[in-house]
């Protein structure tokens, strides 16, 4: 007879513990640990890869055999830039967003575009239905032979089904509906998806097939699931943009197979999803000009630099604590330079609610992009438009000082390339290399004397 006994694991972290807790000791939440019962068959989980797995020695890594690593086109530029050149043979790719936001969408459009270039694809959804999929891939014109489909929520059918069809690619939609039989929690549990995730990792490198798992992500924007959940998968892409807004950005936070915080931009349409050649240029359409409030930064995503437009709003209060509120860029990096100003310029902002918005739908999070959101926040307190074609990169620091920033380059080059007259930036970044003919660089060492240059004093 099964012994049988029952312990409590943390549905944020995975913590487990014998007894119930208020709070978890790992992650210091509370009311997540849940009660699960712990079996001693759990013990010989995956022996069924004990059959094919090879024994390991170890070697020199002077005698390691070099190999380069095959990947495969996508048919998609955006993913392939993403994903680090294409995908690689037996790698386990976690792909993470919010409901309704083209998950599905853009890996049909990507299993398409592979079928045709001949490579076997196996779909396993566990949400929806063969038929639900088949009026999906209709709708994108994406309806292939070689994209095989099955319903099917057991781990083990999974892999039988892998075992008979012999794909190259292998989708699971979504983690959070997998269970493996010998584990005793329910489906979406941090045992099951801790379980489930390892062996589609066993099985990815075992045969050398792709694997794609897609992932719910929770109200705080992270993949649910237990946090080890990404430190076991070899990349983990989140997909990113509002519902209601046209625009995708799918960005990769980890990639053992290129660089992390690569971004890849979409439109969508009624057809699926269409590339966008040239982030800059979506992300400054529509811009205003001679409006007060209004800057643009050069940020860098990944491998190349994007153009965005930062909007600040600040406007009198008639409360005693004003608000600061900030859409795109860290809400704490939005009040520091804010204090900066009121410190080192004297600009009395506390009677003054701000609001900071990155146009597009993009997220910043390099400090390169502070001296184009204080100066927007300035322009917009003096009611002062910026010069239309002006673009503003560097750091701010805690004395007023303009700090260097990296890769200003290319940063400057994409300037040029989408027409810009001036960049203000560090003055320590303008020795060492030759700008493009045709545009001005002003150095900079102090928020004042960028503030001067940007809105004459």
């Amino acid at each position: 007879m099964v012994k049988s006994k029952s312990k409590f694991v943390c549905q944020e972290c995975g913590y487990e513990t014998p007894k119930w807790m208020g709070r978890c000791p790992g992650c210091q939440e509370w009311n997540t640990l849940m009660e699960e019962r712990d079996s001693t068959k759990n013990r010989n989980l995956g022996a069924t890869n004990k059959g094919r797995r090879r024994i390991e020695r170890a070697t020199p890594i002077t005698a390691v055999e070099k190999l380069e690593e095959p990947r495969f086109d996508t048919g998609i530029n955006e993913l392939n830039r993403v994903l680090g050149g294409g995908l690689v043979p037996g790698s386990l790719i976690l792909v993470g967003g919010d409901p309704g936001i083209g998950k599905s969408t853009l890996l049909l459009q990507a299993t398409y575009q592979l079928a045709k270039r001949g490579m076997p694809i196996l779909y396993v959804t566990g949400e929806e239905s063969m038929e639900q999929i088949r009026l999906r891939a209709e709708r994108l014109e994406a309806l292939h032979e070689q994209v095989m489909v099955a319903s099917e929520t057991d781990l083990t059918t999974i892999e039988s089904l892998i075992d008979e069809t012999k794909p190259k690619l292998v989708i699971i939609d979504s983690i959070q509906t997998m269970f493996h039989p010998e584990v005793t929690s329910a489906p979406g549990s941090v045992s099951q998806v801790r379980e489930c995730t390892g062996q589609l990792m066993r099985f990815a490198k075992d045969l050398g097939v792709a694997i794609i798992i897609v992932g719910h992500v929770t109200k705080a924007g992270a993949i649910a699931g237990p946090r080890m959940l990404e430190h076991m998968v070899d990349s983990v892409l989140y997909f990113e943009g509002e519902r209601h807004h046209t625009y995708r950005v799918l960005r990769a936070v980890k990639n053992r197979f290129g660089s992390t915080n690569e971004i890849g931009v979409f439109e969508m349409k009624e057809v699926g999803l269409a590339e966008v050649e040239n982030p800059s240029e979506m992300f400054l359409s529509g811009r205003p000009i001679g409006a007060p409030g209004t800057a643009v930064a050069a940020s860098i995503e990944g491998t190349r630099p994007v153009l965005v437009e930062l909007q600040a709003l600040v406007a009198p209060t008639t409360f005693v604590t004003p608000k600061r509120m900030a859409t795109g860029v860290d809400h704490q990096r939005v009040t520091m330079i804010m204090a900066v100003l009121e410190k080192r310029l004297g600009l009395f902002l506390q009677n003054q609610d701000a609001y900071l918005n990155v146009v597009g739908g993009v997220r910043l999070d390099e400090p390169a992009v502070d001296l184009a959101m204080a100066v927007s926040l300035v322009s917009s307190f003096r009611d002062q438009p910026t010069e239309a074609y002006d673009l503003f990169i560097g750091e701010v620091g805690l004395t007023g000082e303009v700090r260097s920033v990296s890769r200003v380059e290319s940063r400057v080059s994409e300037a040029y390339n989408m027409g810009f007259k001036r960049v203000i930036l560090p003055a320590k970044n303008l020795h060492g290399w030759t700008p493009p003919t045709g545009i001005k660089l002003m150095g900079v060492r102090t928020l004042g004397e960028a503030l001067e240059a940007a809105l004459g004093g």
